[in-house]
């Protein structure tokens, strides 16, 4: 491990943050009574969760690993009520339905600061709180716990696009997330796709990765809110017919391809549509708004940064079609919660994509802007093609409920539980 991730973490060991285990003694205390009351009154089995990358404020955090964590606390009580749930958070105002929370008052928004108290802290945590076996749901577990540990991962992006991460953050990544599936009793996988780089990257048997896939929010469905779609329109200035893709702006989600694309449909149709990338603006951006002027299409792309969750539904069913021409996915819940919305998509023939849409969406090569370009202009010229493709979208999203997600994920804590 180096760079910035590790010098922060020196510099947290220099400032004595590691005398502090990461509760308030006397909290603490009353808290683990509470637990140990509850499982000597139920004898029900206390699962354990890492929550500290839950956010609930309105930034690019909240999007994939912070949706996916939310969705599981949601829903598993509802799911079985067997169990014990307790959260380790850094947010003390963080309240769940079924959960009982340990907070911790190391700042660990910081990567360093969090890093130590998974390590370091968290097993002593879970030691105290007699936790009988502790998910991790992002990667990285603690290594040096005796508990049985659940890992979820969700993609390899750090190992197959190593460049696209800052070299800390990638060491830190790859070291302990081969150490934490090493370790763990068994591996969620985001998707089959997933689940073959867990067993072909980290020379995982695939005895050990279960395939789960994450759940898509009751909120994403087609809406009748005209007023509530207008004034979205009017608050961003958005056309009133656009493309749309959702996408962190970075390299592997494919960006520039979709620039080439409506280059291409300016120049050989008549479409008024304009493209709309929602996603938080990170290094990668001032890439995309230079492109966007060699290609003179300042009128023709928007970037409106960001979209908070709540806002999310407006941007799908505001948009007549969504694109998605991603290099690789782990799981892809863009294009799903697209069409759970009732958007037609057209998503890239890469990873887990396929996999995801299914028939239901429009499967096309990555590194082909003309096929893109011919593509969309052709569906948004048909809208017999587009209600085909709303229809079998909407069907398709069926099938990814996170209540099934939420019990397929509690069958897997049984199974470990009595291995």
């Amino acid at each position: 491990m180096s760079g910035h991730i590790w010098q922060d973490i020196c510099r947290t060991t220099r400032l004595g943050s590691l005398g502090h285990w990461g509760y308030n003694p006397a909290d603490m205390a009353n808290e683990i009574q509470s637990a140990q009351r509850s499982k000597e009154s139920s004898a029900r089995p206390i699962v354990g969760l890492n929550a500290h990358l839950l956010s609930r404020t309105l930034s690019y955090r909240s999007a994939g690993v912070s949706r996916y964590i939310h969705g599981l606390m949601t829903h598993l009580p509802l799911a079985d009520d067997s169990l014990t749930y307790v959260a380790y958070t850094g947010d003390p105002d963080l309240r769940i339905h079924g959960w009982q929370t340990r907070v911790s008052p190391w700042r660990t928004e910081r990567p360093s600061a969090r890093i130590l108290w998974e390590q370091i802290a968290q097993p002593r945590a879970l030691h105290q709180d007699e936790v009988d076996l502790v998910h991790a749901p992002v990667y990285v577990g603690p290594v040096a716990t005796k508990r049985p540990l659940v890992v979820t991962i969700h993609d390899l992006s750090f190992f197959l696009y190593p460049e696209l991460f800052p070299r800390g953050n990638r060491l830190y990544l790859q070291r302990f997330t081969r150490l934490s599936t090493q370790r763990a009793a068994c591996i969620i996988a985001d998707s089959q796709s997933t689940r073959r780089d867990v067993q072909e990257i980290l020379g995982v048997s695939r005895s050990r990765v279960h395939v789960i896939y994450p759940g898509v929010g009751a909120d994403m469905q087609p809406l009748d809110a005209a007023e509530r779609l207008a004034a979205l329109r009017a608050r961003y200035s958005l056309p009133e017919r656009f493309i749309l893709c959702v996408a962190t702006l970075e390299p592997r989600k494919n960006i520039l391809l979709l620039l080439e694309a409506m280059a291409l449909l300016r120049d050989q149709s008549d479409l008024p549509h304009r493209l709309v990338v929602a996603g938080g603006k990170g290094w990668f951006y001032e890439t995309l708004e230079a492109r966007v002027q060699a290609l003179g299409l300042q009128d023709r792309v928007l970037f409106p940064g960001f979209v908070p969750d709540g806002e999310l539904p407006l941007w799908y069913n505001a948009a007549e079609l969504f694109v998605y021409p991603s290099r690789y996915e782990g799981f892809g819940l863009p294009p799903l919660e697209a069409m759970a919305c009732g958007t037609p998509v057209v998503v890239s023939d890469q990873s887990s994509l396929p996999e995801v849409v299914g028939h239901a969406g429009v499967q096309l090569p990555p590194d082909d802007p003309a096929c893109w370009a011919q593509t969309i202009a052709e569906l948004l010229m048909s809208p017999s093609r587009l209600e085909a493709l709303r229809e079998a979208g909407l069907e398709r999203v069926r099938s990814f409920g996170w209540d099934a997600t939420a019990r397929a994920t509690a069958e897997l804590y049984h199974q470990v539980l009595h291995a």
